[in-house]
């Protein structure tokens, strides 16, 4: 096993055959010097849980790309979101982003999506073919953080762009020159954006996110104005690229398993049974495939020790599909009994977005199924994937509305 083997075209179009290998090669598989992969659902979740483990961004961005790299701008903007920290960091800025993002916007959160879903749908109105990406999955989750953050949908084309430019540095497989340049561009410009609307909602606050930020405080404590800006960002890039990616790969296990699309668009007014569809669709292709912690001791779970001062790549999309846990995994079943599920990662780096993304997810599928019950894939033989090993998705899905 080495980084390689998560970057060949083969991976890209199809990671789950390597996934099964390496979860049958054993529960823990040495990567490099002091760096791991695992794919079994029962040591993941374990790790995930446990505070031995934590996260050291930059000990993992000098391993892959030397120490001169961890002072370029995207890993310095990303080493100071809340999801790379530890507590006791970690847990003053996760509770002032949750105070934040549970004040009045939550309430809200089902209309803004169902009127974002149905402007959309409209705009493709009765065109005979379309691309599903690019017309409907990118713009969505774009057009409603810019809601919630009240800036310019128009500028959300731009910061999307640069979202996944930043966001492509998270990935295993290290970067080229060319790529990481194209990744510290975008986090320069990124931040530049934001330091602007932060200090315009600093000067007239409003009921946007980003005023919630500026007046959230616990005991005292506040965001700093970089704490503030790195972490917007950090909701940008989530809130753009993982649900846009996960419209499309949930598309795409609907297409190829006809036989539960058609048990689904029975089931289009029954809120629960599109939950549970939104749901087996994360476990069986979701948008993020791999997490990763580092051990501040030596760690012993499931039989595993994993030792003082590795680094652990935990593969999400592997543990999804455990045999063990998952019967039949590689079967998309919408009518799979409830089950664990580590699509939005566990224990304290839970995703803080879940409620957002499965509205999203649920009015999306929901939404476009009933606005064209005869939707059909153009080619998914031609599929083009990201050359991603982290975020999962296609560039392009066209398809037929009748």
């Amino acid at each position: 096993m080495n980084f390689e083997s998560f970057a060949s075209p083969a991976f890209f179009t199809n990671p789950y055959p390597l996934y099964n290998q390496i979860r049958h090669a054993g529960p823990l598989l040495p990567l490099g010097r002091n760096i791991f992969v695992t794919g079994h659902f029962a040591v993941i979740d374990a790790l995930l849980r446990d505070r031995r483990m934590g996260k050291t961004y930059l000990q993992s961005v000098e391993a892959r790309y030397g120490e001169a790299a961890t002072q370029d701008p995207v890993f310095q903007a990303l080493s100071r979101t809340f999801l790379m920290m530890n507590p006791p960091a970690h847990t003053r800025l996760r509770a002032l982003l949750m105070q934040a993002f549970n004040r009045k916007q939550v309430e809200g959160l089902r209309e803004i999506v169902e009127a974002t879903t149905q402007g959309l749908l409209d705009r493709i109105g009765d065109k005979p073919e379309f691309d599903l990406i690019a017309d409907f999955a990118l713009p969505l989750p774009v057009e409603i953080i810019c809601r919630l953050l009240n800036i310019p949908a128009a500028d959300g084309v731009a910061l999307g762009t640069a979202a996944s430019r930043l966001a492509s540095a998270l990935d295993l497989a290290p970067l080229n020159a060319t790529q990481l340049a194209a990744a510290n561009e975008a986090a320069l410009q990124l931040e530049a954006y934001f330091q602007t609307v932060v200090a315009q909602r600093r000067a007239h606050p409003g009921e946007d996110l980003i005023s919630s930020l500026l007046g959230a405080e616990d005991d005292g404590a506040t965001l700093s104005e970089a704490e503030i800006i790195s972490n917007v960002i950090l909701l940008f890039v989530a809130g753009h690229e993982t649900t846009s990616n996960m419209i499309g790969n949930s598309m795409i296990a609907l297409f190829r398993a006809p036989a539960e699309l058609a048990r689904l668009k029975g089931q289009l007014t029954n809120a629960a049974a599109v939950s549970q569809a939104v749901a087996e669709c994360l476990r069986y292709d979701g948008a993020v495939q791999m997490v990763v912690r580092t051990a501040f001791e030596e760690v012993t779970v499931e039989d595993v020790t994993v030792p003082r001062g590795s680094i652990v790549f935990m593969l999400i999309g592997a543990a999804n599909r455990d045999p063990a846990v998952y019967t039949d995994p590689d079967r998309l079943d919408l009518a799979r009994e409830a089950a664990p599920s580590l699509a939005f990662g566990g224990g304290i780096h839970y995703c803080l977005g879940t409620r957002l993304a499965t509205l999203e997810l649920e009015s999306a599928i929901a939404g476009v199924l009933t606005r064209f019950p005869a939707l059909q894939p153009v080619d998914l033989d031609q599929l083009s994937w990201h050359r991603r090993n982290n975020l999962r998705g296609v560039e392009t899905l066209r398809v037929r509305a009748r």
